[in-house]
């Protein structure tokens, strides 16, 4: 104990000796390396944690911002494709089913026949397959005068159903006579898919 006691006076008495400017330095130097041993060892492996946590939340604003537009796609995707749908109904609706067909033809002659047109010819001719559609052509030929004509047409074209009228061909007839007038009209009728064969089993 005494050993220790004097070599503490001892040290005590080198550092009284000391000059005001080397004792300032010296406590300035240990204050340095107290400072410097809490930033290392408390406050560097905080401000590591900051970093990492701060690129983790870059990224994830970044992932944010991709997701929020690519939702905004799908909701444009999701509105073109509700509209598409829509215009198909649409489209459906206005082809006849196959039952509808005879109703409609009987619609057409009934229209040329309502404006006073006289047919000389309604034949309807074999069905042209298409992908979920089939066209159904009508050779027609009619006499009449020109005004009957255009009503004709008028009321072909305000039917429910889609009737497209073409091939038009007209005739002028005798002075005092009727224009006689050739065309095709064209329904069209839905045909539903072939049901797909089942796979055979091995």
């Amino acid at each position: 104990m005494e050993k220790n006691a004097s070599s503490l006076e001892s040290f005590f008495d080198k550092i009284e000796e000391l000059t005001k400017l080397q004792r300032i330095l010296i406590s300035a130097g240990i204050f340095v390396l107290l400072i410097g041993f809490f930033v290392y060892f408390l406050y560097m492996p905080k401000f590591k944690e900051i970093d990492k946590q701060t690129d983790a939340l870059d990224k994830l604003e970044k992932k944010l911002v991709t997701a929020k537009r690519n939702a905004e796609s799908l909701q444009a995707f999701q509105a073109k494709m509700k509209e598409a749908e829509a215009q198909f109904k649409m489209a459906m609706r206005a082809l006849p089913e196959k039952e509808e067909i005879p109703s409609l033809l009987t619609s057409i002659s009934k229209s040329g026949q309502d404006v006073g047109l006289e047919f000389l010819l309604f034949e309807p001719k074999p069905e042209v397959k298409k992908d979920f559609y089939a066209e159904i052509p009508v050779a027609i030929n009619v006499t009449g005068s020109y005004h009957q004509m255009a009503m004709f047409f008028d009321r072909v074209a305000r039917l429910s159903r889609i009737v497209n009228v073409r091939d038009i061909n007209m005739n002028p007839g005798k002075e005092g006579q009727n224009l006689s007038a050739s065309c095709t009209a064209v329904t069209y009728k839905f045909v539903e898919p072939a049901p797909s064969a089942p796979a055979k089993k091995k």
